[in-house]
């Protein structure tokens, strides 16, 4: 089945200014609103730092979840898991952060992961996988795998059925999940499949930062410039039209068969809008149920920025429907 929305518009948002966040960093520790800073932009070490500084350190599990950490080849997760007794083997959702590929936490996302956990019953594992440009390409897609193998191999113990494991995440997240779905399926090591992706107006072409984007579209929430800094951070060197090393860019992928069904969700203003509507395009093509969602007047990270806006609920009980439909097909898997 193969699902496509779209809608465009136009935003008046103002962009944050470097002033504001170090109003935000002045703010005691616990007041700080982790998520006023998306529309923040950046494009040097320095202010690399400050947007870091912007991420909290700790977090709280979301009420009737536990929260366990683990470190599987050294990469820290989080496994979130609803507190009541489960009735059978739980699906399990792979979680990966947003931040460019060179900022972000696990941790950040504790409440998010939590939400998930409880509200479809399911068992959602993050990974604080390592950053650019100290770790560059390929260290954070080879964290991601080491918790996907993690997960798989502790399925028994974490109550999780591992034909109903889903990866999905947000922005670089997003970006990841893709390229670790590309890379899972290419091994082939004998595990189930993954069973879905969920990829939130996801980080997939290092190329568009070549081109000059749509008039309004990329002013805010990331912006050409943090693009563009973020990308060469990942990749060591500046992006070029030729090729890139495989699963750097999960859009320079040639062959797009056979990839696990897939959500992706984008906003209209989004800079990322036109690489993740024609990622989704060549899935269908390709033969991959896919779903492609644009949601009008929205910019990246707008549903962090504004979460109570009737666009940015509509946007993500959009996603949590789609993950629940994804994880709820299909029958368990058989003990091995």
């Amino acid at each position: 089945m193969r699902r496509w929305l779209a809608g465009s518009a136009a935003c008046g948002v103002a962009v944050m200014t470097a002033r504001r966040c170090r109003s935000i960093l002045a703010a005691a520790p616990g007041t700080r609103p982790w998520n006023a800073f998306v529309p923040f932009t950046i494009g040097s070490a320095r202010e690399l730092a400050l947007l870091r500084r912007l991420y909290p350190d700790t977090g709280e599990p979301a009420p009737g979840v536990d929260v366990e950490a683990h470190h599987p080849d050294g990469v820290p997760v989080f496994v979130h898991r609803p507190s009541g007794p489960a009735a059978g083997p739980r699906a399990a959702l792979l979680w990966l952060h947003g931040g460019g590929l060179v900022a972000g936490t696990a941790i950040a996302d504790h409440a998010l992961c939590g939400r998930l956990a409880v509200e479809l019953d399911i068992v959602v594992v993050s990974v604080d996988y390592r950053l650019a440009p100290e770790h560059p390409f390929p260290a954070a897609l080879d964290d991601c795998a080491a918790a996907l193998a993690f997960l798989r191999d502790a399925a028994d113990e974490l109550g999780v059925d591992p034909a109903r494991i889903a990866v999905g995440g947000a922005s670089a997240g997003g970006g990841l999940a893709a390229t670790l779905a590309q890379r899972d399926l290419d091994l082939d090591r004998g595990a189930a499949p993954l069973a879905f992706q969920l990829l939130i107006y996801p980080m997939l072409d290092d190329r568009t930062t070549l081109r000059r984007p749509a008039a309004g579209v990329g002013r805010l929430g990331w912006t050409p410039r943090s693009n563009g800094f973020a990308w060469r951070a990942y990749l060591g060197s500046r992006p070029r039209p030729g090729v890139a090393p495989p699963y750097a860019a999960a859009a320079r992928r040639d062959d797009l068969a056979a990839l696990p069904p897939a959500w992706l969700g984008v906003g209209a203003l989004d800079l990322f809008h036109d690489e993740v509507v024609a990622y989704g395009r060549r899935l269908a093509e390709a033969g991959v149920p896919v779903e492609v969602h644009v949601e009008p007047r929205m910019f990246h990270g707008a549903d962090l920025a504004f979460p109570d806006q009737p666009g940015m609920r509509r946007f993500r009980e959009r996603l949590v429907a789609a993950l629940a439909e994804a994880l709820a097909a299909g029958p368990v898997a058989p003990e091995l």
